[in-house]
């Protein structure tokens, strides 16, 4: 039997204290100046990129329960909070925007003048705000689902930004008021979009889906290319955290060439080939007597 616990995730703490601070900073300057301005749009970014920070601290401590050692009690460690946290700030993105929603709606059903100026010096600042926090995860947004959404999330409120400029510059040259409030349901619908990928790929991690990432059947067949095995069985891939795959299996190898060996090539492959850092592997020298059936992936498996 072999295991492999190495390659624990990096915590990315430096860029999440930064995109924390910076962010909560300009929601702050968003709402005061969108409550002076009128602005519908600046504050249905203000509570966007208020969602935002939250979702920066829940993933940041997502990620440091993650480095924490396993215990008897939660013999993995704590890696799936990381899994729990981008459910969790999918949810809060969700209810945010159907808040902002509802105050588009008003502001579209009572139009006020909106003082445009401010609208797009305060948007332009958003732009570099944002784009710069989503430079700092750009990196790590390759290895990890958490800094992936945070990615994501920066990169989408800085076009956002600059879409909601461009609004406020149509807004000073044609007085198109009602354009403020419209601008607001481009950005939920922006924000929706996105969340809705990011709550969907976290809910199928939480349910030990396979990661998409990771095609089974390729493998599957890497295990069955090995030279001596005959067989696959009881085969497994899921998510221990957004940043570690797991994956466990029987091989049939009647052929005893030597099984420390054998087991750090594989080890090795699926890492290098797939990800997969955890790798449980069984080698299995003969079947004992146990009439084994296929499941749906064609696998070998015990009978109930």
């Amino acid at each position: 039997m072999a295991h492999s616990h190495d390659h624990s995730p990096s915590n990315h703490g430096k860029a999440f204290l930064i995109g924390i601070l910076l962010n909560t900073a300009y929601v702050v300057i968003e709402v005061i100046y969108g409550l002076i301005a009128h602005s519908s749009a600046l504050l249905a970014d203000a509570g966007h990129n208020a969602g935002d920070v939250l979702s920066l601290g829940f993933s940041w401590g997502a990620l440091a329960f993650a480095l924490k050692k396993p215990s008897p009690n939660y013999t993995y460690g704590l890696k799936r909070m990381s899994i729990l946290a981008s459910i969790l700030n999918a949810l809060i993105l969700l209810v945010t925007m159907g808040i902002i929603a509802g105050d588009a709606i008003h502001k579209l059903q009572h139009l006020q003048d909106v003082d445009e100026n401010i609208v797009v010096w305060v948007a332009g600042i958003g732009i570099l705000v944002n784009g710069f926090t989503a430079f700092l995860f750009m990196k790590g947004q390759k290895e990890d689902l958490n800094v992936k959404g945070a990615f994501y999330h920066m990169a989408a409120d800085a076009a956002v930004a600059l879409a909601v400029v461009i609004a406020g510059l149509i807004i000073k040259f044609t007085g198109w008021n009602w354009l403020d409030p419209v601008m607001s349901f481009v950005v939920i619908l922006v924000v929706v979009w996105g969340t809705w990928n990011l709550l969907k790929d976290s809910v199928n991690l939480a349910l030990d889906a396979v990661p998409e990432n990771i095609n089974i059947d390729e493998v599957k067949q890497y295990l069955l290319s090995i030279k001596g095995v005959e067989a696959v069985y009881d085969l497994h891939i899921w998510a221990l955290s957004t940043t570690q795959t797991a994956l466990s299996a029987h091989l049939l190898l009647p052929e005893n060439k030597g099984d420390d060996k054998v087991l750090k090539e594989i080890k090795d492959q699926l890492h290098d080939r797939f990800e997969i850092t955890h790798p449980t592997i069984q080698l299995i020298h003969e079947l004992e007597n146990i009439s084994y059936q296929k499941d749906c992936l064609g696998n070998l498996v015990e009978p109930d």
